[in-house]
């Protein structure tokens, strides 16, 4: 008798457990669903059928990726951010959901400060278009900006925001950091750029250290360089932005936040936490 989809998640968490893949459960379900083109609700229903033997070899093909470390996001090819579905390759970081709080927050102080207006908001270092995206999602009058030094992860970007119906609203920048908006105005500067120290990479669990890209992990021997090149790199601009939101490492972020208020540009520097209770994102504000 064939084995229940029940036996089969069972098994799997079993499996993913064994190879020390962590919250093996939630990856069983989640890559059940995948190769059986299953909602969650509809699995949830079907526990008790048979697993379909035509997928027996997609599944353990699938099983043994995730086993080796490889993330759930990548053998599925999406994650959702913010209610948005996107695409995920090796060639962008993962959207985490502590970068949704960068989103709200930039969100929020752009519509206190343009209540009926048009702000343009800059997204440097895209990744995914997770950011860029949103944010012209969730403010249709806002006129965004994204850049990234990898054409690979643009690409990636660029098709976010058609399968989000935004393409036409985004406007694409191909460099570093700042470099391809020289001369530009800029009301929202928002950047989640690598902060990870350059001798932590090599220790960090393999699902980020060996699949994400290192060029969205490695932020310099502090995991600072970033946020100092960013903030010298405002000269570049035609006037330094009205509201900056940063996203950070872990003990970063009062230090890029004492930059901050040295630099004077801004009335009001200060810090939102996650929901771990992390010091997570540095947001500047001039009234």
């Amino acid at each position: 008798m064939n084995k229940t989809l029940r036996e089969a998640y069972v098994e799997a968490s079993l499996f993913l457990s064994q190879h020390q893949v962590m919250e093996p459960e939630h990856n069983a379900e989640l890559l059940l669903c995948h190769v059986l083109r299953l909602s969650r609700a509809s699995f949830l229903m079907r526990m008790p059928e048979p697993f379909p033997a035509e997928h027996e070899v997609e599944w353990q093909a699938v099983l043994a990726r995730k086993a080796s470390g490889e993330p759930a996001q990548y053998i599925i090819g999406e994650q959702e951010f913010y209610g948005l579905p996107f695409e995920v390759t090796p060639d962008v970081l993962i959207p985490r959901p502590e970068t949704e709080l960068l989103v709200e927050a930039v969100v929020k102080e752009g519509r206190r400060l343009w209540p009926d207006g048009a702000p343009t908001a800059a997204d440097i270092g895209t990744g995914s278009g997770a950011i860029a995206v949103t944010l012209a999602s969730q403010c249709p009058t806002w006129r965004i900006a994204a850049s990234d030094i990898s054409p690979a992860a643009l690409a990636v970007a660029q098709r976010n925001a058609a399968r989000n119906s935004v393409a036409a609203r985004i406007a694409w920048h191909s460099g570093d950091l700042l470099a391809p908006l020289a001369g530009q105005g800029l009301d929202i500067l928002v950047s989640n750029p690598p902060y990870i120290p350059a001798s932590v990479i090599a220790g960090l669990q393999s699902e980020v250290r060996d699949y994400e890209p290192r060029t969205a992990l490695d932020g310099g021997t502090d995991g600072l360089d970033p946020y100092r090149r960013m903030l010298a790199q405002l000269p570049l601009l035609a006037a330094p932005p009205r509201v900056v939101g940063f996203e950070l490492g872990q003990g970063q972020a009062r230090e890029v936040a004492a930059w901050m208020e040295a630099a004077g540009h801004w009335d009001t520097v200060y810090i939102v936490s996650d929901l771990a209770g992390i010091e997570r994102h540095v947001m500047a504000v001039r009234e």
